[in-house]
């Protein structure tokens, strides 16, 4: 590790003076040889870097939308070359290519921050020897060794041996628990971050290897932390802790406030949307609004979820507008009454039984239109139409061989007089 921040030694200057500007700030609250003032410090590194990053972070959130919108095409390029994992890769790379998206914008701001990481890290350990380092000079050294944070000191790992943890005015018990707990919470924060990605603003139906990426990630990244973490001053877990902090509430506003398309974040969005135009009889917010237009603008590209808002405002009566507002429409109130009456009046499908019974009770019907048959009892027969005698050599009707068999009762033909 050491080694490894060493290649970012060019940074440690900035990095150094950032936090001996806020040391001198929270040491004039809490006092400069604190934790809190320098624990604080390492905090608003954080918050500062951050902030910078903010652009990555809306490229993140933009390529993570592309991906989204992919997912049918993905899918299909892989159904069709699934046979052939080269030239789905190819394919795949081609869409990528075309569409200009990157399936690792998800890792820029990690990447970012790996130059302040490694930074903060070489400083730490210089604290630690005892070295000056950047702008911090031998009054600050002192002050930094003395600070400790629930009784770790700030340069103190969770793999020092105890005579170290002495020389810094600790014990190792003290350390060993509060790093312990540090690092938990870092891997925790990693894991809940990543799984509330996973199981909220994205569609699990869909199988491609952008989602299987983002499952490994979240089950990899945490493990990775944790083993890691033991080898981190305090100081460094501080920093990492607040930096997944940060990320888990940005994510969560995002989430919130604009969710991916057909994730089940979207549906609670605009059910909590839909219910705020129920209370208000508008919509309110210029993000609402922009919410409510980009849905119009799809027209019959909306999702299950999208068409269900729409109804929703239908059944209120209103409808929805191309510049994201709604009004008050009685053509969208009979629409919504018409389709819930329609669906209300579908006939029951009959079982096989009911229908043969029906069919028997027209056929009767279409016998019986000539006229109305008289009642007649079993005892009681019925008079032959035709008593003429037809020739031998012809064949017998269709009625004669139903009647023969017993399946129709009717007139029958005499017998022939030489039988008899």
């Amino acid at each position: 590790m050491d080694t490894i921040a060493s290649l970012f030694s060019f940074i440690t200057w900035p990095v150094s003076w950032v936090i001996v500007q806020f040391h001198k700030l929270y040491g004039a609250i809490f006092g400069p040889d604190t934790g809190w003032a320098w624990g604080l410090s390492i905090v608003s590194l954080v918050v500062l870097i951050r902030i910078c990053l903010v652009p990555l972070f809306v490229k993140q959130i933009k390529s993570t939308r592309n991906m989204q919108v992919l997912q049918p095409k993905m899918k299909a390029i892989q159904e069709r070359y699934k046979s052939d994992k080269q030239r789905q890769s190819e394919e795949m790379m081609k869409l990528y290519k075309e569409t200009g998206t990157n399936p690792l914008s998800s890792c820029l701001p990690i990447l970012a921050q790996s130059p302040f990481f490694f930074a903060l890290y070489h400083v730490l350990s210089a604290i630690a020897s005892n070295k000056k380092i950047g702008v911090i000079d031998q009054s600050l050294l002192d002050s930094a060794r003395q600070a400790h944070i629930f009784g770790a000191p700030l340069a103190a790992k969770f793999m020092d041996s105890a005579d170290k943890v002495e020389a810094l005015g600790a014990s190792l018990v003290d350390v060993r628990v509060v790093t312990a707990v540090m690092i938990v919470m870092m891997s925790a924060s990693q894991f809940f971050t990543q799984r509330q990605l996973m199981t909220k603003n994205v569609d699990l139906t869909v199988k491609t290897p952008y989602m299987q990426q983002q499952k490994m990630l979240m089950y990899i990244f945490p493990l990775i932390f944790a083993v890691m973490g033991i080898n981190f001053p305090v100081g460094v877990l501080v920093y990492w802790l607040t930096t997944n902090v940060w990320t888990m509430g940005q994510q969560m506003y995002v989430i919130n406030q604009n969710p991916t398309p057909g994730s089940k974040a979207q549906d609670q969005y605009l059910g909590r949307l839909l219910k705020s135009v129920t209370t208000h009889g508008e919509v309110r917010g210029r993000t609402k609004r922009n919410t409510v237009k980009r849905i119009v603008a799809k027209g019959p590209d909306r999702n299950d979820i999208e068409r269900k808002f729409i109804t929703g405002l239908a059944k209120l009566g209103l409808a929805a507008q191309e510049d994201g507002t709604v009004e008050k429409s009685d053509t969208a109130v009979a629409d919504a009454e018409g389709g819930a009456a329609q669906r209300r009046q579908q006939p029951k499908r009959q079982t096989k039984a009911k229908r043969h019974t029906g069919a028997a009770q027209q056929g009767g019907a279409k016998d019986g239109d000539s006229g109305e048959p008289e009642p007649t009892t079993s005892l009681q027969k019925k008079a032959p139409q035709d008593d003429k005698p037809k020739p031998a050599g012809k064949p017998a009707s269709g009625a004669s061989r139903q009647a023969k068999s017993g399946q129709r009762k009717g007139p029958q033909r005499p017998k022939h007089p030489s039988k008899k």
